[in-house]
């Protein structure tokens, strides 16, 4: 059975980097678990980096435009067929990303049916705050007994309404067998709390400084909305805002700055509860040298 190499971790831990030092070293090529890298010209706000990349193939980065609404069932269904068409030309395929709601359904093999919009649903949820959206999808979950939403991403009130949405037409969404086959092999970037801390702060500025919020600028003059952008959370969520002058350039720096820290906690939250929910993952110390990295992975590949 063909092994499909996992590389996740928080943002800013280097596991793009180490995902492609991977590929050169075993003949593979990337299938990148971001929620937001498959949009199109959306690129300094989610951290493509593509020239990192140097000749590796990937998949499923700039896959539809901006101002739609991707979700997990597409992504299921345009997983498995990048897998497959890896694994037809005989090479080896790596999974690599943050999302981690992504990566644990296609993990364990879930396949979904897409969740429609209720309106009626929707109607009887707007003007609740993100607050309350996010108590109401607690208790849903807590009801349902459920992990299949990605609360790293649950940070507007849009994208709360429609995890309740989701969660709510669960009955529809039920596992199967696995939709794909293969043995899969867990790497964690491991990288010291005060350290990413560090890399994150450095790298907003460096996004800042390298265009981020002409980025937005040049979206909405394209007719993308501003609370399409807003949807998509922390970069595009503040630097819209500023943008539009609902935030100052300092206001929005600080926000931001804080709210990534936030998600980066999520997300290592999360992969703690994919160990708890039977999912091993093997930690690779981020401040190890590169080359070390993948020597300790491809020894554990054998």
């Amino acid at each position: 059975m063909k092994q499909l190499i996992t590389i996740l971790g928080p943002t800013a831990s280097g596991k793009t980097p180490l995902a492609v030092a991977l590929a050169k070293a075993t003949g593979g090529e990337i299938i990148s678990a971001d929620s937001r890298q498959v949009y199109r010209r959306m690129d300094i706000g989610t951290g493509k980096d593509l020239a990192e990349y140097d000749g590796v193939p990937y998949h499923l980065i700039d896959i539809c435009e901006p101002g739609t609404k991707y979700n997990l069932f597409q992504y299921q269904q345009d997983f498995a067929k990048a897998y497959q068409d890896i694994e037809a030309r005989g090479s080896q395929p790596i999974l690599c990303g943050g999302t981690g709601l992504y990566i644990e359904a296609v993990l364990k093999g879930y396949q979904l049916s897409p969740v429609p919009q209720n309106p009626e649903l929707r109607a009887k949820l707007e003007g609740k705050s993100l607050a309350e959206l996010a108590e109401l999808l607690r208790e849903l979950k807590v009801k349902n007994g459920t992990m299949m939403h990605n609360t790293t991403d649950v940070d507007t009130a849009q994208r709360a309404i429609r995890a309740i949405e989701i969660e709510m037409g669960q009955s529809n969404c039920m596992p199967t067998k696995a939709f794909c086959v293969f043995r899969p092999v867990v790497f964690g970037v491991d990288i010291d709390r005060e350290l990413r801390r560090e890399k994150i702060t450095q790298r907003l500025k460096t996004r800042l400084q390298e265009g981020m919020a002409d980025e937005v600028r040049s979206l909405l003059a394209e007719g993308v909305k501003a609370e399409d952008l807003i949807y998509y959370g922390l970069e595009y969520k503040f630097v819209t805002e500023y943008v539009t002058g609902r935030l100052s350039y300092d206001e929005m720096f600080r926000q931001l700055e804080i709210a990534i820290h936030q998600f980066a906690k999520r997300q290592m939250t999360w992969f703690r509860g994919m160990e708890r929910r039977g999912i091993s993952i093997e930690w690779i110390d981020a401040t190890l040298p590169m080359q070390e990295k993948v020597a300790s992975i491809l020894k554990k590949l054998q």
